[in-house]
């Protein structure tokens, strides 16, 4: 375990020797979440200035997966399969775990097992009693995507993946409303996680997906961590900076709503956008906590910079190029198979614009 691990700024991509692709058009950027139903490598993190019931379908519409922040929920429609996380909290998943086995079902929206895409959603994703929880679940409800995490833990990932998860969170206070990596010192830098958690992946062949989540700054952070391994990748302050995200909008300390935000900022006013960590006082305050801990978040305001589609059309093209130079048409010859190579900070500021 102690020896140099790397992070997503420490390589850059590098080209196969020749590539059969002529045009970046012929790559496929999309994969199956469900039969008939593709989305984008693509993840809106469960914050509750980034996804909220009254925008999720907005990143549906563009292919990305939303996840819903603990306490906001949608009824789900049986008829048409939309592909969402809905988020619990753990001590939510243990009480309504063992209503379950006894018999006691509720048909309401705010229990777990009437969901199709479950997330339970601590910060803590190594306890045992997660473990347990995600053994059982999968026992009783065999039909439902799981998704856990966070982990900064290699072998961690092997243990839900053998548990039955689906999709594990990969990394520990990286993002950008996070402190708990520069207040505790828990981490596993980025990179490393994900090729390590994708080598073992293979080793076990495991259908749990990888999602890296938090500290993605542009595109090529993103699609960095694509190359290394990570099946999705999971963001929060990037779509939190576009015009439709669910935090507050503010023109000069003013607070506006959606409408007028929205139609002020296409005429080029500053308008930003509140965003927060999911630790902080807050949000602890918001979920009904007495006992408040020590904030592990922040809170700060950014520029609206773009709309979700004009991000999203970017980055289809930015991938679909990174793709062309590495001879992959699909991201089934890209994901874990791209090469890469280590540089040198003299390297990197090279083009850091």
């Amino acid at each position: 375990m102690n020896q140099i691990k790397f992070d997503i700024n420490d390589i850059v991509i590098v080209t196969t020797e020749k590539s059969e692709i002529n045009s970046r058009k012929s790559c496929n950027v999309y994969r199956p979440i469900e039969k008939k139903l593709n989305t984008l490598p693509l993840m809106a993190s469960p914050m509750d200035t980034v996804v909220s019931i009254h925008n999720f379908e907005k990143y549906i519409q563009n292919g990305i997966i939303p996840c819903l922040p603990r306490g906001q929920f949608i009824k789900e429609d049986k008829s048409t399969i939309k592909p969402y996380f809905q988020s619990f909290g753990l001590c939510e998943i243990e009480t309504q775990l063992q209503n379950y086995k006894i018999g006691y079902h509720l048909p309401h929206k705010e229990i777990f097992y009437n969901h199709k895409y479950v997330l339970i959603d601590i910060a803590n994703g190594h306890m045992e009693k997660l473990l347990k929880f995600v053994e059982e679940i999968k026992y009783y409800c065999p039909d439902m995507k799981l998704m856990v995490g966070n982990i900064a833990n290699p072998e961690t990932f092997v243990n839900f993946g053998l548990a039955g998860a689906d999709y594990v969170r990969c990394s520990i206070g990286t993002g950008a409303g996070c402190t708990t990596a520069a207040n505790v010192s828990i981490n596993y830098p980025m990179g490393s996680l994900i090729r390590e958690c994708h080598k073992l992946k293979k080793d076990y062949k495991l259908n749990t997906k990888i999602i890296a989540d938090g500290g993605m700054k542009n595109y090529s952070d993103i699609i960095k961590a694509l190359a290394l391994g990570a099946d999705y990748v999971m963001i929060g302050s990037i779509f939190n900076k576009t015009i439709e995200s669910a935090g507050y909008n503010y023109l000069w300390k003013i607070r506006l709503n959606n409408k007028w935000a929205e139609k002020l900022w296409k005429y080029n006013f500053p308008i930003k956008k509140k965003y927060r960590g999911m630790s902080t006082k807050a949000v602890q305050r918001s979920w009904g906590k007495s006992e408040l801990v020590t904030a592990e978040g922040i809170t700060k305001y950014q520029n609206v910079e773009y709309t979700l589609e004009q991000w999203t059309e970017n980055f289809k093209d930015y991938l679909k190029s990174a793709m062309s130079y590495c001879n992959a048409k699909n991201l089934d010859d890209f994901i874990g198979v791209a090469q890469y190579v280590f540089i040198t900070d003299a390297a990197r500021r090279r083009f850091d614009k």
